[in-house]
């Protein structure tokens, strides 16, 4: 007989358990096959998408390449000092009555800035003017007796040495006379000198005194400051090393153009010449002092300014220049990203390893590609290069964007906004030219 019961220990239902096993194990397998196939569908979708980002072109900021006139400069660190600077001290003691001008106004040569109390200067060259009078008047009389013993002496009644003590007498008379002239045009002087006159055309300080103050000649302190401002000065220093080049040019008779500009040496201050090179060279640093002198009609610099200061040497004419953001280096030396117009060369386009077909955007399209151009540099001016090879007139370089670039990349191109350097460059010409011409 078959037994239907199952043996005592032996699980119930072991066949279904079997089947919800196996259906679980499918669907995990299942799921991960799905969960594989739809990452690698989705890093197929990446890597498409990045290779279409990677061939996408760059955005790039492009200028021509220029032909001009180029000056080449010196630069130094200057300080603007007053062309003349005058302390106005008083030359005779007194109460000061006045000062007729404010402080900061601009004076003239020859007006009153100060007035000290006249009244005792004029009672003095009055006192002279009286013993001038005087003594004119013993004068007279002495010249009168020395003539009457002269004709006695003649007649013999005199003696000889009664009429030469007239005759002395009638010197010393003179003498008294020469001398209240001389006292009388001392106190002329000394009147004068209690109005105190400009010596220059300037501007006036911080008055250091008010009005009603007893002054005297021997003060240490000045009344006021007057300072020269039209022309002002700047000072600067030269490497020694750059003398020689400076000093030829100068002994030649070449008036050497003068540019100033401020602190950040941005914005354009004032031009002028060269005025003279210190006569030693300071040790210490190994520079040489150099004074340089402007117009300064706009008032742009002012005494104690810092500037910094640019000294033309001469003028390159027909110079092909770039701006120096547009340089690069690399392995192949200096070399710029000169833009062309069209596809790119199958030597210049890197070939792509089998993948996912590219996906072409519609602003991918371009028609414009940059190529590594080769330059030689002959000299670099500011932000300003000037080379002597590789590149001609109006050639269209990369001047912002390169990081990104590489030999044949497709670029999108936008003209680059005219840069301060250029109008620099331009600013400094046009100044050079004015110097030179003739007044």
């Amino acid at each position: 007989m078959r037994r239907t019961e199952p043996l005592p220990g032996e699980p119930k239902g072991s066949p279904a358990r079997k089947w919800i096993v196996a259906l679980v194990i499918v669907a995990v397998v299942g799921a991960a096959v799905w969960k594989i196939r739809g990452n690698t569908k989705e890093q197929n979708n990446v890597q498409m998408m990045m290779a279409a980002q990677a061939d996408r072109p760059t955005p790039v900021q492009v200028s021509a390449v220029q032909q001009k006139t180029m000056p080449i400069f010196l630069t130094a660190l200057g300080t603007v000092t007053a062309y003349n600077t005058v302390t106005i001290k008083s030359r005779v003691d007194g109460q000061l009555m006045q000062v007729p001008v404010r402080e900061g106004q601009a004076v003239k040569q020859g007006q009153m800035l100060a007035e000290i109390d006249p009244k005792p200067y004029q009672a003095a060259l009055e006192q002279a003017q009286g013993q001038l009078l005087k003594d004119q008047a013993n004068a007279v009389n002495a010249r009168a007796e020395a003539a009457r013993y002269t004709a006695l002496l003649q007649a013999g009644v005199t003696s000889k040495e009664s009429q030469q003590a007239q005759i002395s007498t009638a010197g010393q008379a003179e003498g008294s006379v020469a001398a209240d002239q001389a006292a009388i045009e001392a106190a002329k002087v000394n009147l004068g000198y209690t109005k105190i006159l400009s010596p220059i055309n300037g501007v006036v300080g911080l008055r250091q005194v008010d009005p009603g103050n007893i002054v005297h000649a021997t003060d240490t302190n000045g009344l006021l400051v007057v300072t020269q401002l039209q022309p002002i000065a700047v000072i600067f220093t030269l490497p020694e090393d750059q003398l020689p080049e400076v000093l030829k040019r100068t002994r030649a008779g070449d008036k050497l153009v003068v540019e100033a500009y401020d602190r950040a040496d941005a914005t354009h201050l004032a031009s002028g010449s060269l005025l003279t090179i210190d006569n030693q060279i300071d040790t210490t640093t190994g520079t040489v002092k150099a004074k340089a002198v402007f117009e300064n009609r706009d008032g742009a610099l002012f005494p104690n300014q810092f500037v910094n200061v640019r000294l033309i040497l001469q003028e390159k004419k027909n110079a092909v220049v770039i701006p120096a953001t547009a340089l690069q280096t690399g392995t192949q030396g200096n070399f710029v990203y000169l833009l062309k117009q069209g596809e790119p060369p199958a030597n210049l386009v890197e070939k792509k390893s089998d993948g996912p077909p590219m996906i072409e955007l519609p602003e991918n399209k371009t028609n414009y590609y940059v190529e590594a151009q080769t330059v030689n540099v002959e000299l670099t001016e500011g932000t300003q290069v000037i080379l002597n090879g590789g590149v001609k007139p109006g050639d269209q370089i990369v001047v912002d964007g390169q990081e990104k670039l590489k030999n044949g990349s497709k670029v999108f191109p936008r003209t680059a906004p005219a840069k301060a350097a250029d109008k620099t460059t331009a600013e400094l010409g046009m100044a050079s030219e004015a110097a030179g011409r003739p007044s």
